[in-house]
This record gives structure tokens, sequence and C-alpha cells, in this order.
């Protein structure tokens, strides 16, 4: 056997149970709540082998490079850093958007904001929707392949994530459709003659208060992006700033829908009504039975 033959042929470390065990304890002393499957999922990334296939091929001896591929993925999961941003993607409506630390991760309530979205433009097929916050793109995505004829602008501060977004939009086949704009809020599409045009705005803004941001899961404090996280004192800075801007673009009977944290939507639609230019329509709540979507209709 020459040299070359002997490198290419890396012995095996340990077997795939006991890697699988080695990685679970190290996640289960980190604090990760389902350590045994996180572990299989990491696992399943490396080596394309299902966690079923594990336990059936548990004996199965492992590459040295392949067992350090996991224990690097295990070392970053055990400083608490996402699973999502480990694997690189997530899940929303249906279809993997690839997530980093630049975007927020997609949560599975939002997807009720797309849900309302597509159920008020069902009669306008051609409709012009605005997604404020894009992040990842997960909302104008989804909105765009449900509503294949509506026009979708996206909008985020942040060029990192804007970099993420469209690639999402270009993994989704939509790139040629969806307008990107950097900028605050909605004085980014400022020039774009959209006054009293659009039909839907919608967005998932941050909505945690910024003294509260200290105390989430080191997940979340630690890796997602403040900018998409932190809504000022009491968390409706920016939902303020929407209620405050959306009426000089939205169609009479237009819609603005916003994402609410736990025990902030009687706030946000008091203060809709308050502006005198919306009234509220619904509140949607999500699997938890918390109030979750406020549904703001322009007079």
């Amino acid at each position: 056997m020459t040299q070359r033959q002997v490198a290419s042929v890396a012995s095996p470390a340990e077997s795939l149970g006991a890697l699988l065990g080695e990685s679970g304890g190290r996640l289960a002393a980190a604090g990760i709540d389902q350590p045994a499957l996180e572990a299989a999922w990491l696992v399943e990334y490396v080596l394309s082998l299902s966690p079923l296939m594990q336990r059936v091929d548990a004996e199965r001896r492992i590459t040295a490079a392949d067992c350090e591929r996991v224990r690097a993925l295990v070392a970053r999961r055990a400083n608490r850093e996402p699973l999502q941003y480990v694997l690189g993607t997530q899940e929303f409506y249906g279809r993997d958007f690839c997530v980093t630390p630049s975007v927020l991760i997609p949560r599975q309530e939002s997807a009720l904001l797309v849900d309302e979205a597509v159920r008020r433009c069902a009669h306008t097929p051609s409709a012009t929707v605005v997604d404020v916050g894009t992040g990842s793109g997960c909302l104008a995505v989804s909105v765009a392949l449900a509503l294949p004829e509506a026009r979708v602008l996206a909008i985020d501060a942040s060029a990192d994530a804007l970099v993420q977004a469209r690639g999402n939009m270009v993994q989704h086949g939509l790139n040629a459709r969806i307008a990107c704009f950097q900028g605050d809020l909605l004085a980014a599409i400022a020039e774009m003659g959209l006054a009293d045009q659009v039909d839907v705005i919608l967005s998932n803004p941050p909505y945690i208060a910024d003294g509260d941001i200290a105390t989430l899961q080191p997940e979340v404090k630690n890796f997602e992006p403040r900018l998409a996280l932190a809504g000022g004192p009491d968390g409706m800075d920016v939902h303020r700033r929407l209620i405050e801007q959306a009426p000089a673009y939205l169609k009479p009977g237009g819609v603005l829908l916003m994402e609410v944290g736990f025990g902030q939507a009687a706030a946000v639609c008091r203060e809709a009504e308050r502006s005198g230019q919306f009234h509220t329509y619904a509140v949607l709540q999500d699997e938890g039975g918390i109030d979750r979507v406020v549904c703001l209709e322009k007079k």
C-alpha cells in the first residue's frame, strides 16, 4: 500500500453508537432539552444517515474525520448556538429557508401573517404586498408563492439580512419577482410612488422590551440579531412607527398585519384606534392561545 493510500484510509475512531452517546451526553451537560434527538440530527447532517438507520447501524465504525466534524457541530450547539444556525436551515410554511446569525430564525406563529395576507388578497390576485423587516425573507417568499400574480416588496434595515433574504428568494425561484430595499421601515420605499397603492403591509417587528432581552434563552439573546428582537422600553416602538407610517401607503381598506408579543395585542390595537386611521378587524391567536397577530384595516 502506498503512502497516499495509507493516508486516505482514516482509522475508525469509534462506533456510531459511541459517538451518539458521547454527543448526547455533551449536549445534556450543556442544558439542551432533547440532547439525544439533537445529537442524532447533527450526526444525520454529517453522515446523511437518518436517526432510525443510526439505531439500526449503531455498530458502524466512523472515520476520525467524520467524528471530528460531528464533534465540531456538537461543540457549537453545546455553546447554545441555535440548532438552526448550526445546520444552516429552518422550515417555514412547508419550505426550507437558509438562516445565519444575521437573521431571526423563522417561528411557526409567523405563518399567521402569511395566512391572513393571502386571505385578504384572495380576490385581488395582482395585489401589492410589502414585508417590513423581511429578515430571512420567509414571509415575502411564502406570500409570493401563494399569490403568483402579486407584487411583493421586502424591506430590511440590515444589509446582511438582505443578502440572506435574496439567497432564499433565489433558492425558491423568486429573485426576479420580489424587490428588496434596504432602509428604515417604510421610508425605504418612499420614492416608489406607492402612496395609497398597497393592499397589505405585513411585519414581524422586534417586540421584546429592551430590559427583557437579558432574561431570554442563551440561544436567543446571545445569537439572534438584537435589531430583530429589541422593540424599545415596552417592546412596541416599531409597532407605533408602522401605525404612523402605513396609512400613507395603504389603499382605503388596505391592511396592516403585525405580529405582537405576549400581552401586547390590546395596547397595539389601542394605539391604532387612537390614530384615527385604522380599525381593528381581528386579532389572531397562535397554537398556544396567545394573541399573536393584530389585523388593522385602513379606514
